[in-house]
């Protein structure tokens, strides 16, 4: 029954050590993602647009508003938090963040010619979004989930305790030999 409701021994927050090659993976995605949002937001404002104006005003070929830009700023500004903290934190964040994105997108392109969309979405901020949370996804996901992940993964290792404490037993015998 315990392996029925709880199939795999691993959680999503998981410890990964905080030197693990991934973490850099993590980081470097959350960071990215970061500074692109970050700019786009400090752009919108300075370009002084009303903040639920809808007016169609554009940045970097996107549509926006003030609401967006403050919104894409705070956004950026938790991903360099994820970015400075690194490791399991910034690994979750990602996948999080990715989720909301896509999810955004869907609710904006339904929002799209209604009097609701008070972000000033188009199109293309649709598409943005949808772009920007598969990547934060695939940041996210890098090296964590997967069939064929290497045996000396923190992810693995932690899914497969038994099969994993039988490798280094073997590891540690063949040093001794």
């Amino acid at each position: 029954m315990q392996r029925a409701l709880h199939p795999v021994n691993a959680k999503l927050d998981e410890h990964l050590p905080a030197d693990h090659k991934l973490s850099k993976v993590y980081r470097v995605g959350a960071g990215l993602t970061g500074l692109l949002l970050v700019v786009f937001g400090i752009l919108g404002l300075i370009d002084e647009i009303g903040f639920f104006d809808t007016g169609g005003d554009t940045v970097l070929a996107l549509n926006t508003n003030g609401a967006l830009s403050v919104l894409s700023i705070c956004i950026g500004g938790l991903l360099f938090v994820g970015m400075v903290i690194g490791g399991t934190f910034a690994s979750t964040l990602n996948i999080v963040l990715g989720v909301a994105f896509i999810l955004s997108g869907f609710v904006n392109l339904a929002l799209l010619d209604t009097g609701f969309n008070f972000l000033a979405f188009e199109i293309q901020n649709v598409l943005f979004s949808f772009v920007v949370g598969v990547m934060l996804m695939w940041f996210g996901m890098y090296g964590r989930v997967g069939s064929a992940l290497p045996h000396d993964n923190p992810y693995w290792r932690a899914r497969h305790p038994e099969q994993a404490a039988r490798e280094q037993q073997q590891v540690v015998r063949s040093a001794r030999s």
